[in-house]
């Protein structure tokens, strides 16, 4: 079985938002969403719901962003 980084995603109040993804990131983000629903035993995954996850945990992982935030440079 495949690990992937994302896990659930969480069904929280959204704020809208509005962008235009590359047919080949599009692509690869239904690619995912089937992947994760079939190894979380979900019917399906909206592909859109994967973005802000994805989002979240590229800029917890960004050692620059973290530090700049913790500064109070950020926000």
């Amino acid at each position: 079985m495949t690990k992937l980084r994302l896990g659930l995603i969480a069904d929280d109040k959204p704020v809208r938002l509005t962008l235009e993804l590359p047919a080949a990131v599009h692509r690869d983000l239904v690619d995912y969403a089937r992947l994760l629903a079939r190894e979380g035993g979900q019917s399906e995954v909206v592909p859109a719901k994967l973005i802000p996850p994805m989002l979240a945990r590229f800029m917890a992982g960004d050692r620059a962003f973290i530090k700049e935030k913790r500064l109070k440079k950020v926000g």
